[in-house]
C-alpha cells in the first residue's frame, strides 16, 4: 500500500517529517524517502527499506536536510519523491496509488512525444506518470484534478512546492488523507497514529476528491470534496495501525467490534482465544470480551530479527520469515482446544504453517474465525496482493477445486453469507488448513462493526462490488 507524511512550519520541520513518516512503516515495506525545501530548491534523499528499518536508513541523511517544509512516503511500489521542473514551477511528488491503466497512459504521452525518466522493468513509474499528468494542466490544482480524473485505480498524494504543500485525497478517498495541527505547524498524514508524539492534533480528514493548499499561514481549499466515497474497509481490518482513526472511526475500536460479532454468532465454545499477531489481537480482545472466554498468547513473534513477514520480496522468503518468527507455548497450548482470530486469509500458506505448528505443540482442537468474509477478487484499487494472481486467493483455490469448469459463473453466491456455494467453499478451506472449525465474518456485520453505511465503503475484494 503505502503512506505520506507533509509538514509545514514556520521553523525547521525536518525532525517532524522524519518520524512522522516512519510512524506510515507498517504500510510498506520498499522504498522510503523524505524531500524538504527552504522556499528555494529541494533536498531529497530516497533509500531501500527492504532489509531494514525507515529510521535506521535515513538517521544519517538529517543533517543535510533543512526546511520548513517537508514530506515524507513510505512506497511499496517505486522510489520517490521524485522532483519534478515543469511550466507550472519546481515540485516533489510522492503518491500512494495503483494506476491500472498505466501502460495506456504511458503510450499516451510517448504518442505526444513525452519522455520519462523513471522507469522500472522498462516501463514509467506510477508517480512519474502521475507528475506527467500533473503538468498537463495550467495550474497544480487542475492538474492533480485531471490526474485523478485519468487514472482507473487510484490516487492520494502530496506535492511540495516552494510555497507550500497541495494535499489530495483519492477522488473516491479509497486511501485516507488527515490533516493535524500544532502550535505554528500544520501536517498531513495517511495515519493519524503519526500525530499524537510529535504533537499535532487530527483537525479533520479530507474528503473524496479533495484538494487542499496548506503553508506555515494556514489552510485553503482548493476542490471541495466530493459527495460520493468508497473508503477501503480493509483499512480497519488489517492495514490499519490500531492508533489510528479514519473517518473518525478508530481502527482497534472496530476489530474489538468485529471480534464482538464472530462470538455473537459462535456455537463453540473454547478453552481459550487468541490473536494472529499481530492485526489480529484485536479482533481476539474482542471475541474473547464478548463470548466470554479467556484471552491467552500461545504463541509470540520473535522481532528482534525478524520484523515483518512481508519483508522479503520473494513469496517463499515471507513463508520463512512468517514461520521462523513465531514461537510456540507448549505450556499454553498443550491438550487446549484454543479458537484464533485472524484480519483475513489471502492465500493460507503461512496459516496453514501456523496450524501445524499448533498440532506439533499438542493442541487439541485448532478453530479459526475470520474478522471479515473470504476474499474472491483481487483488489483493484491498492497494491494489496499484487504478487497474486487471483487463483493464488484461498477463496478462488477452493472455488476452482469445487468447479472447475463453472466456478467463476457463481462468484456472486459464493460471496452470499449462508449460501449452500458459500458453506462449500469455507468447508473447502477448512480441510487445506487442517481446522477443526472455520468461520468468517459476514458482510452486514463487518460494516455494522466499522459504522459507516455500506454505500460509502469499498468492499470490492470480498463482494466484487465497485465505484467508477
Amino acid at each position: 500500500m503505502g503512506g505520506l507524511f507533509g509538514v509545514v512550519a514556520k521553523q525547521d520541520c525536518v525532525n517532524d517529517v522524519f518520524y512522522g513518516t516512519d510512524y506510515h512503516s507498517h504500510l510498506g515495506t520498499r522504498r522510503g524517502g523524505m524531500a524538504f525545501t527552504q522556499g528555494r530548491g529541494f533536498t531529497r534523499s530516497i533509500h531501500s527499506i527492504e532489509n531494514n528499518y525507515f529510521r535506521t536508513k535515513f538517521e544519517s541523511d538529517l543533517e543535510k536536510f533543512k526546511g520548513h517544509m517537508g514530506i515524507g512516503v513510505i512506497s511499496d511500489t517505486d522510489a520517490q519523491p521524485l522532483v519534478i521542473g515543469s511550466h507550472l514551477g519546481p515540485f516533489a511528488l510522492v503518491t500512494v496509488a495503483k494506476i491500472n491503466n498505466l501502460a495506456e497512459l504511458a503510450g499516451k504521452a510517448f504518442s505526444r512525444r513525452v519522455h520519462f525518466t523513471e522507469t522500472a522493468g522498462g516501463a514509467p513509474t506510477p508517480t512519474e506518470v502521475v507528475a506527467m499528468l500533473i503538468t498537463q494542466q495550467d495550474s497544480f490544482e487542475a492538474g492533480i484534478a485531471y490526474a485523478q480524473e485519468q487514472i482507473r485505480g487510484s490516487c492520494t498524494l502530496l506535492v511540495l512546492t516552494e510555497k507550500g504543500i497541495y494535499a489530495a485525497r483519492d477522488r473516491l478517498g479509497r486511501t485516507p488523507l488527515i490533516l493535524g495541527r500544532r502550535n505554528g505547524s500544520l501536517a498531513v498524514s495517511s495515519e493519524t497514529a503519526a500525530f499524537p508524539n510529535l504533537g499535532f492534533e487530527a483537525s479533520r480528514d479530507l474528503g473524496p476528491g479533495e484538494i487542499v493548499f496548506i503553508d506555515p499561514d494556514g489552510e485553503e481549499v482548493r476542490r471541495p470534496p466530493g459527495e460520493r466515497m468508497q473508503i477501503c474497509t480493509f483499512l480497519w481490518v488489517y492495514y490499519g495501525y490500531p492508533a489510528s482513526s479514519y473517518e473518525g472511526i478508530n481502527v482497534e475500536t472496530v476489530r474489538y467490534r468485529c471480534g464482538g460479532h464472530l462470538a455473537a454468532r459462535d456455537s463453540v465454545t473454547p478453552d481459550a482465544v487468541a490473536g494472529i499477531p499481530d492485526s489480529g489481537i484485536g479482533h481476539a480482545l474482542g471475541y474473547a470480551r464478548a463470548k466470554p472466554v479467556p484471552y491467552v498468547r500461545p504463541f509470540v513473534k520473535y522481532t528482534p530479527t525478524w520484523p515483518r513477514s512481508f519483508m522479503p520480496q520473494v513469496q517463499s522468503l515471507r513463508d520463512l520469515v512468517a514461520r521462523m518468527k513465531l514461537i510456540p507455548i507448549r505450556a499454553l497450548i498443550e491438550n487446549q482446544r484454543l479458537l484464533f482470530c485472524d484480519d483475513s486469509i489471502v492465500r493460507g500458506t503461512q496459516l496453514k504453517d501456523t496450524v501445524q505448528l499448533l498440532y506439533g505443540a499438542g493442541a487439541k482442537e485448532v478453530h479459526m474465525r475470520i474478522a471479515c468474509p473470504s476474499l474472491i477478487y483481487p483488489c483493484e484499487f491498492l497494491n494489496f496482493s499484487t504478487s497474486r494472481s487471483t487463483l493464488d486467493l484461498a477463496g478462488r483455490k477452493a472455488i476452482a477445486s469445487l468447479e472447475p469448469e463453472d466456478g467463476d459463473r457463481h462468484l456472486a453466491e459464493y460471496a452470499t453469507a449462508g449460501s449452500e456455494r458459500q458453506r462449500a467453499m469455507v468447508e473447502s478451506i477448512r480441510r487445506h488448513l487442517h481446522l477443526t472449525s472455520l468461520a468468517y465474518q459476514d458482510m452486514d456485520r463487518l460494516v455494522a462493526a466499522v459504522g459507516l453505511p455500506k454505500e460509502r465503503l469499498c468492499t470490492h475484494c470480498w463482494d466484487g462490488s465497485s465505484s467508477g
